[in-house]
């Protein structure tokens, strides 16, 4: 069974639903099902624009954290699968809208953030990128996304002061353009892919590609040898000691 749901929605709408409970965290399996769930949307000529969204109370929990204590595993998500799904988000040709209704912490912002346009719903719920409280070091393709789409003040207050923010603070945060009220809060954001959708395709695919040109090449550019020093920080002792902490800290609440 896939973790990546796909659904079709009117004027030419594909919903991509996130669905690894109970928080949606990232690993191989979810990364795969996205990238070819993905793919499948990019090549079907009647959809026309893709909703990204999560089950349940997480749009994405971020890194799924069992995998952290092993250099192996960690290193082969964020050297492979990983980067292939968030590099095929960012650069997907067709209209990508994010419909956050839940928790989006660590990577699931940064998978918020490589949609084109991102709808919140009002509720209680949080948003934050606490990977420096974790001792985790960003992917490069995490960070140059969070570089593309945020200034460098909100990066900086997101990223180094690594705090988990209530959902009314997002959209000062650049998280999500806007907020909006819960009653008709999905048919909302299915009206609004739908009309993206409406651009010709040609000239939105052309004018997005253009708009990430940049991040894409640096991404690239990255030697193997610098993603392993940086996959490399995860394990440090302090880093490891960190995750522990709050380990034991979700366990006990």
């Amino acid at each position: 069974m896939t973790t990546a749901r796909s659904e079709d929605r009117d004027g030419g709408v594909r919903l991509l639903t996130l669905d690894r409970p109970p928080a949606n965290a990232i690993n191989a399996e979810l990364m795969n099902d996205l990238g070819d769930a993905l793919d499948a949307a990019r090549d079907d000529d009647n959809v026309r624009a893709v909703v990204l969204t999560g089950a349940g109370k997480f749009f994405c929990g971020g890194l799924d954290l069992r995998l952290t204590t092993n250099a192996a595993d960690l290193g082969a998500l964020l050297l492979a699968s990983g980067r292939d799904a968030w590099m095929s988000l960012l650069t997907f040709p067709k209209p990508t809208v994010a419909m956050l209704s839940g928790h989006a912490i660590a990577g699931g912002v940064v998978m918020l953030l490589a949609c084109d346009y991102r709808l919140g719903v009002e509720g209680d719920y949080k948003v934050g990128l606490n990977e420096v409280a974790i001792g985790a070091a960003f992917p490069k393709i995490a960070f140059e996304i969070v570089r593309l789409r945020l200034t460098h003040q909100e990066a900086s207050e997101l990223l180094l002061g690594a705090r988990v923010y209530p959902a009314s603070e997002a959209v000062r945060l650049g998280v999500v353009d806007e907020l909006l009220p819960v009653d008709g809060f999905e048919e909302t954001v299915v009206r609004r892919a739908a009309k993206l959708g409406t651009h010709p395709k040609g000239a939105y695919a052309h004018t997005k590609a253009a708009l990430v040109q940049d991040t894409v090449d640096r991404v690239v550019a990255q030697t193997r040898e610098e993603a392993k020093s940086g996959a490399a920080v995860w394990m440090e002792p302090e880093s490891l000691a960190a995750r522990m902490a709050q380990a034991k800290a979700i366990g006990k609440g």
